[in-house]
């Protein structure tokens, strides 16, 4: 429990209004201190309970303390909870006032109740307190010699907790020689079990700094204690049972008999009612059996009733916990639930996250009135075309959900009919039937927009309409604001360009004058590209858009096999449900030294970079952006020929800088985008960078690839990154993490009015992914700036181009 903070709340009928309160609170915990009076430990109680109840509304009841500990002085058992409640609240942050409850706390160990004796000494270790280290060490060995199981089990614990706060103290004391023999001899399971946890975690800790520890450490899964824990494992409670099935899953037999006596020696855990223990046994057997196929096989076989049992009893959690391992079974022995399937049907009362995982197993339904499930079960009826079962009737029904006239699952269907005409091009026709009649006003999401811009292009010449649809979204180009929208309509308009010149003639014009004036660094660039592509030869650019293109017959699974052995390795956790190996959530063991989260606060931020040596001047190459298009012209300045294009020749002589001198539209080029410069020295602290880092709100947030040669060049060093970033005026204020993850914090200032720029950047060599996130003073400027900076890590490698 955090120490109690001053309470900033009106008062209320049921806590004092002001310090008078507290202090009438403690004139009659005084009074009764020293009485023996008949009723005295039932006004106790009242005013225990009094000041119990003011403390966990967080006002501050420390002013008591000491007639706390006075009227401690009773038989009573509740007054003693109460009391030690009160102790281990306060006596650890205020180590003065803990000094007061020693020797009540020692006096309570050598009680003749043992449940006081057990509670006393759980209070006594429950301090934390390094200076009181000292009155632990007697308290502690009686407690393991205590004749009474209760308080062995409370000792057993609290060597682990004195081991935490003082591990020097524990080891000199010789308490883990202790509690390895109470666990071998005691006959009490649950002290066994306790006396196991606390060994495990010191020898853990211990094992890398001493080889003893080490060989205690194995020496916890050694045939003889396995078998020993295995043998009582029916007197263990379901916590321990499942501590003793992790202990065992990290023994290795020595031949398959011994394997097989294991199994059969645990067979009947796997028809325990609870959840947590059937799954250790399984995640047991599944590791035992790795080596042998075929009983591998029988495993799957055999584990596959009782987690069905599970699934249909119990929580909405303990099923979506069981669900989550099923779905990872499924992925590794697809065929392993064929015939069960039923099993995966949708509860109408089932919560939102059990209907999710049961839709990425079976395909339910699309017309839910809940918007995510409906869009769950399409995405669920494309996965399953997508695996090649019956394409027929799938894509009959996506083409039905077209008709529904419901614009969140018309979104969802076009963004999968187009990943099913890329792998299945022979239903296009039926396809483009129903396509051809969906307006693009009728669309809003980006994604679902692409998706149908993308066909427009593709089979512009089986959709009669498809030129004009076209036409009317570059219209709206200005108040398009999704980048992928726009990247699509340029790609899309050359396309049906080559296919229908005459109708798209005027729509490629406009959309390349749109796209050379758009202030997003990537359409700018695609525009220019397909600009120039046209200039240099139009056959050329009609190979490069239109190329010969073969059906996609696999596409690139979210999860590497590698990262999917990684969860299996780690079954039975949290890895399975989250669906990531533990590494990528986990801060502090995986993540170097930093804890990566959004905040800065517990961020140590090192020492400014030094100014950067000079660099390529970047700037001035961007600055000089708009008159590249002269490029090629300069170059064919020997021609003395000059021409406009033919659209019956369907080639470039010698273009100009104005789209009308290709097009005939009497349409100048925009130029491009003013070019943001940076400043080349910039200057800011880091508690300046905090505190605006606090404030900002995300501007720009995006993933991309590492480039095989980025990963290796951060696992040698992270120098060469820093000083490529500050020779483009991007400094890096704070940086760390260890292999696979690093973490940067870069900042810049803008040249002409020293706005800043800030970045958190998040590498994943793992799995071989960046992802940034930018704040900025200015935020209509932070599109430009993700450019520059997205630019200077690919030109280092890290973001794959």
């Amino acid at each position: 429990m955090a120490p109690p903070a001053q309470s900033q709340r009106s008062p209320s009928p049921s806590q004092p209004s002001g310090k008078g309160e507290v202090s009438d609170l403690k004139m009659q915990l005084r009074q009764l201190a020293g009485s023996r009076a008949p009723g005295t430990d039932d006004s106790k109680r009242d005013l225990f309970k009094k000041v119990i109840s003011y403390m966990t509304v967080g006002i501050d009841v420390s002013s008591v303390f000491s007639e706390m500990v006075m009227c401690s002085a009773t038989s009573d058992i509740v007054l003693k909870k109460m009391c030690y409640l009160y102790v281990g609240n306060y006596a650890k942050y205020n180590p003065d006032l803990a000094l007061l409850t020693i020797n009540f706390l020692q006096r309570d160990c050598k009680d003749e109740d043992p449940m006081i004796r057990g509670l006393a000494l759980r209070s006594l270790c429950s301090l934390r307190v390094p200076n009181l280290v000292e009155y632990l060490v007697g308290p502690l060995g009686a407690g393991l010699k205590d004749g009474n199981s209760y308080v062995r089990m409370v000792a057993a614990v609290g060597v682990l907790k004195l081991y935490h706060i003082s591990a020097s103290t524990c080891l000199d004391a010789d308490f883990p020689a202790l509690l390895k023999h109470l666990m071998l001899n005691d006959p009490d399971a649950q002290v066994v079990a306790n006396c196991l946890s606390a060994l495990q975690e010191i020898w853990g800790l211990e094992a890398s700094t001493s080889e003893e520890a080490v060989r205690e450490r194995e020496a916890l899964i050694s045939k003889p204690i396995i078998y020993f824990l295995l043998n009582r494992i029916k007197e263990f409670s379901e916590w321990a049972q499942c501590t003793i099935l992790e202990l065992v899953s990290k023994y290795a037999p020595p031949d398959s008999n011994e394997i097989f006596d294991i199994m059969n020696l645990l067979e009947d855990r796997l028809q325990h009612a609870n959840g947590a223990v059937v799954l250790a046994t399984i995640k047991l057997f599944l590791q035992l059996t790795l080596s042998m196929t075929d009983v591998h096989q029988q495993v799957y076989e055999r584990i596959k009733a009782p987690l069905l049992t599970l699934v249909s009893s119990g929580s909405q959690e303990q099923s979506y916990a069981v669900l989550s391992h099923l779905h990872l079974l499924v992925m590794r022995a697809p065929m392993l639930f064929a015939s069960d399937y039923k099993h995966f049907y949708c509860q109408y009362n089932e919560p939102f996250y059990v209907k999710k995982l049961k839709l990425e197993m079976l395909t339910a339904y699309a017309a839910n009135v809940d918007i995510p499930i409906a869009r769950e079960s399409i995405r669920a009826v494309g996965k399953i075309a997508l695996q090649q079962y019956d394409v027929n009737a799938i894509v009959d029904r996506l083409l039905q959900f077209l008709e529904m006239e419901k614009d969140y699952v018309t979104a969802e269907t076009l963004v999968l009919v187009k990943d099913l005409l890329r792998k299945y091009p022979q239903w296009s026709h039926d396809c483009i039937a129903v396509i051809g009649n969906i307006s693009s006003n009728n669309v809003q999401e980006p994604k679902a927009k692409a998706a149908l811009i993308w066909m427009l292009g593709e089979y512009a010449q089986d959709m009669q309409d498809a030129p004009y649809a076209l036409e009317g979204l570059i219209e709206d180009w200005e108040d398009e604001t999704s980048p992928e929208v726009r990247l699509h309509l340029l790609t899309a308009v050359m396309k049906c360009f080559f296919r229908r010149p005459p109708e798209t003639q005027k729509a490629l014009g406009a959309a390349l004058a749109a796209g050379l004036a758009d202030m997003h660094q990537d359409v700018h660039d695609r525009a220019l590209f397909y600009y120039r592509l046209l200039q240099h030869s139009v056959s050329v650019a009609n190979s490069v858009v239109n190329p010969v293109k073969q059906a996609v017959s696999v596409f690139a699974d979210t999860q590497s096999s590698e990262i999917k052995d990684r969860i299996f390795d780690e079954f039975n956790s949290l890895s399975v449900l989250y669906q990531k190996p533990s590494y990528m959530f986990t801060d502090k063991e995986h993540q170097g030294p930093y804890a990566f989260s959004e905040e800065l606060g517990h961020l140590s931020i090192g020492a400014e970079p030094a100014a950067a040596a000079a660099a390529a001047d970047v700037d001035h190459i961007q600055a000089n952006d708009g008159d590249l298009l002269l490029t090629t012209t300069e170059k064919e300045e020997s021609r003395a020929h000059d021409s406009d294009y033919s659209l019956s020749q369907l080639s470039v002589q010698q273009p100009t800088s104005t789209i009308d001198d290709i097009f005939g539209l009497g349409l100048s080029v925009a130029p491009a985008p003013p070019p943001l410069k940076l400043n080349a020295k910039p200057v800011l602290d880091p508690a300046t960078f905090q505190q605006k880092w606090r404030q900002l709100p995300v501007a720009v947030s995006q993933e991309g690839s590492i480039s095989p040669q980025g990963v290796a060049a951060l696992t040698s060093s992270l120098e060469p990154l820093l000083r490529h970033m500050q020779a483009h005026h991007i400094n890096c204020i704070a940086s760390g993490g260890k292999s696979p993850n690093f973490k940067f914090f870069f900042f810049a200032q803008k040249a002409s009015d020293s706005s800043n720029f800030l970045v958190e950047c998040i590498i994943n060599s793992s799995t071989c992914k960046a992802q940034i996130k930018i704040k900025a003073d200015d935020q209509t400027t932070s599109q430009p700036f993700f450019s520059l900076f997205q630019s200077a890590l690919s030109n280092f490698g890290i973001i794959a181009s």
